[in-house]
C-alpha cells in the first residue's frame, strides 16, 4: 500500500510543479523494477546480470 501512495504522491507532484521529465524516469525505474523481480525466478537471470 505504502509503495501505491509513494508512487501517486510522485506523479501529483509532477503534475502539479510542471516537472514532465520525472515522467520518463518514474515510467523507467518501474519498468527497471518489474524487469529485477521477472528475472529473479527465471532460467535466463545468469544472462542478464552482466548489464547490471
Amino acid at each position: 500500500m505504502a509503495k501505491q501512495s509513494l508512487i501517486g504522491e510522485l506523479v501529483q507532484f509532477a503534475m502539479r510543479e510542471k516537472k514532465w521529465w520525472l515522467v520518463p524516469l518514474l515510467v523507467i525505474l518501474v519498468l527497471m523494477g518489474a524487469l529485477i523481480i521477472f528475472v529473479q525466478s527465471s532460467a535466463i537471470a545468469p544472462f542478464l546480470y552482466p548489464f547490471f
